[in-house]
């Protein structure tokens, strides 16, 4: 007999194990390989087994039920975190394509039970893999079916950083295995190989095959490389045996799938005994976690975020699955009607000869099938008349993707989850993956409420939204703001659960936590802002009393003047929100007559450096001070919407308009009170400067000069 012979009389007898005649049918795939996800609908439906067996964390069990509810819409993921500190936590991604994902819907619409099987996630996270974006045990080391490890990621999404061929972590070699078989098969490219094999294979022929042939050659890298430097999977693989000898006792060993990382079958298989398995999970730390869906991102499941278990090109493997047909057709035509939306000229005519090209590429290379290379190649070359610029456009929206998922309401959640859902509903402002930017416009309800709900999620450090200069506008009605949902959001929202159960509740808690422990007077004044901007009256007086008591017992002028600006915004943003800043406005007023009063001894004395901030400084209290000159001279408000740039005595005697430094006099307000401070030091008010004399004439000013101060 010859080898090839041997091998096929082998690889026959192990195909008839896979089916169920001799064992489990274990089904080693790759994580978010719509190939994997192909072949495992086509296995499952030929063997029919009454229980399936998934690599994933044992407490998500009962959520299982949810995958089959009709607003659940992929990608998604398992998010596990440890009760008493959120923080810590990993999360299970799920596309659409994901081989796990076809497994999982598979079973519920037939009723067969799915049981997770991973080491659970009370172990993982109590071994503090989890925390600082560390991944659980199982790691975001490679792809399950691509590297030592599982399609796990950390909460911060810094990932191990096993994705690459080889690397190495302390004295342990890491190696991803599909670098290895694609290298031994002539391949410079991993992801192409894979291509060839597997995602441009036709179906039909033995349902089984594919995860024999693919589990034969895992078995001979574990021969070589043993763990692959993953030393934990030891212990995910003794678990993952004690659950799989469980359910052959329950159903029977004929009667058992299992889904899992194709890197993890030869260890399934392996024979060892229940003692040494337990023996390995001994001792293992343990706590408390939460678990629930939450959404994902095509974008999020790139390797390029990070993501150790992800793929190049999320959004061409969904195309993939969902387009089994004529996909290179189907997807140029997607192609087009991106570049159509973005204005530029592609006729059908373009997209017949990019076909027609990408063919003609993948026979030219020896491909089976026109891949992503081809069909991008042939964008360049056809509609994008060889430029890279609309083509990085196709990468972002289309190779890539901006889609984002969704859980149904019935999913778990904290309550400060719900309260945050209810408000993005009843506000209309839907989380989207796709980074977008919106207009407020604050004297209407809706925007109002829109603003106060972004600000508040800042404050409680979920950054849903971040404030951009708006467009058209300086007035303070007008808001802008750039939008964009990630995963990590929900974890920074359980976080947040701490403080309160809504959002305004959790906010208002946080600001006044927040006064209490800063550290600087200007810290306490830019949070007074956040709270006009969030709109938290109760947090207020708490973070007055803080600001007032601070502000007393701070002397460094530099430190008044650094606080005195967020303050004076404070006073304009809290007149367009029809806010009371009476209180506020007499704290500003006694901040800036400290800072008159001190700045002169102040600038003595400094050199280069110290003489530079001191510059920066009196440049901001310059500015603040004209706007504070606007609440003084209106008693406390200003113009509706203002925006804090004209306004004052403007008399030809008065200091508040075009004749002079923008702050009244003559009224009582601060000008005047400067004053007293003033003569009370000795001081007396030194004649107007000829620059100054030229301005209440209307003749043109020169620039301001400044100098350090020696």
């Amino acid at each position: 007999m010859t080898a090839a012979q041997g091998r096929t009389a082998a690889g026959g007898g192990a195909t008839a194990r896979a089916a169920g005649a001799g064992g489990p049918l274990l089904l080693g795939v790759r994580h978010h390989g719509p190939g994997s996800a192909r072949a495992v609908r086509s296995a499952l439906d030929a063997a029919g087994p009454q229980v399936l067996l998934i690599e994933g964390p044992p407490e998500a069990d009962g959520l299982v039920a949810l995958a089959a509810e009709a607003d659940m819409r992929p990608p998604v993921a398992l998010l596990a975190h440890i009760v008493d500190e959120p923080g810590r936590s990993a999360f299970w991604p799920l596309a659409e394509f994901s081989p796990e994902w076809v497994a999982i819907q598979w079973a519920v619409r037939r009723g067969v039970p799915v049981r997770f099987m991973d080491l659970p996630a009370a172990h993982a996270l109590a071994r503090g893999e989890g925390e600082g974006g560390e991944a659980p045990a199982g790691g975001t080391g490679g792809d399950a079916g691509d590297g030592p490890g599982d399609g796990q990621e950390g909460a911060a999404g810094r990932p191990d950083d096993a994705a690459g061929a080889t690397g190495t972590t302390g004295d342990a070699v890491r190696v991803d295995p599909l670098a290895v078989l694609a290298e031994a098969a002539g391949y410079d490219d991993p992801e192409r190989w894979w291509e060839d094999v597997v995602e441009h294979r036709a179906g039909g022929g033995d349902a089984f095959a594919p995860f024999e042939a693919l589990g034969e050659a895992m078995g001979a890298l574990r021969e070589t490389y043993g763990s692959g430097g993953h030393d934990r999977d030891l212990l995910r693989e003794a678990y993952m045996r004690l659950q799989l000898r469980a359910a052959q006792r329950e159903f029977g060993a004929g009667q058992v799938a299992v889904v899992c990382g194709a890197w993890h079958v030869p260890a399934l298989r392996q024979k060892t005994s229940v003692a040494a398995d337990r023996a390995l999970l001994k001792g293992l730390p343990k706590v408390k976690v939460d678990m629930t869906w939450v959404p994902w991102t095509h974008r999020r499941l790139s390797r390029h975020s990070g993501y150790g278990a992800g793929i190049d090109s999320p959004g061409w493997y969904g195309h993939l699955f969902s387009a089994p047909d004529r996909p290179v057709e189907r997807w140029l035509t997607k192609v087009a009607g991106l570049l159509r939306d973005e204005d530029r000229l592609v006729s059908s005519a373009h997209v017949i000869e990019a076909v027609r090209l990408a063919d003609t590429l993948a026979v030219m290379r020896g491909r089976p099938l026109a891949g992503l290379t081809e069909t991008m190649d042939a964008v360049r070359a056809v509609m994008c008349e060889g430029s890279d610029v609309p083509l990085a456009l196709v990468h972002d929206r289309l190779v890539v993707g901006d889609v984002l998922g969704e859980v149904p309401d019935a999913a778990p959640a904290v309550p400060l989850q719900r309260d945050l859902t209810r408000l993005q509903r009843r506000l209309r402002l839907k989380p989207e993956a796709l980074e977008r930017e919106v207009e407020l416009d604050l004297r209407k309800d809706t925007d109002a409420a829109r603003s106060r709900l972004l600000h508040r999620l800042r404050l409680l450090g979920v950054g849903w939204g971040e404030p951009v200069e708006s467009r058209g506008s300086t007035g303070t009605f007008r808001e802008s703001w750039r939008l964009r949902w990630e995963p990590e959001l929900s974890v920074r929202v359980a976080e947040a659960g701490v403080w309160g159960t809504t959002v305004v509740g959790a906010a208002t808690a946080k600001a006044e936590a927040d006064a209490v422990g800063a550290g600087v007077l200007a810290e306490v004044t830019a949070l007074a802002e956040r709270c006009l901007l969030a709109e938290l009256p109760e947090a207020l007086p708490v973070v007055m009393r803080v600001l007032a008591d601070r502000a007393a017992l701070d002397a460094d002028v530099g430190h008044l003047a650094q606080a005195l600006p967020a303050l004076v915004r404070s006073l304009r943003y809290g007149d367009v929100r029809g806010t009371d800043t009476g209180a506020l406005g007499e704290v500003a007023l006694g901040l800036a007559e400290r800072v008159f009063v001190g700045l002169p001894p102040a600038c003595v004395g400094l050199d280069v450096e110290a003489a530079e901030a001191m510059r920066g400084h009196v440049d901001a209290v310059h500015l603040a001070v004209g706007l504070l000159g606007e609440f003084a001279a209106g008693g406390g408000s200003g113009g509706s919407g203002g925006s804090g740039g004209s306004g004052g005595s403007g008399g030809p005697g008065g200091s508040g308009g075009p004749g002079g430094s923008g702050v009244p006099r003559g009224s009582g307000g601060l000008g005047d009170r400067a004053d007293r401070v003033g003569r009370g030091r000795g001081w007396t008010r030194p004649r107007r400067a000829p620059w100054a004399q030229r301005l209440r004439v209307g003749q043109r000013v020169p620039p301001r000069r400044w100098a350090p101060v020696s």
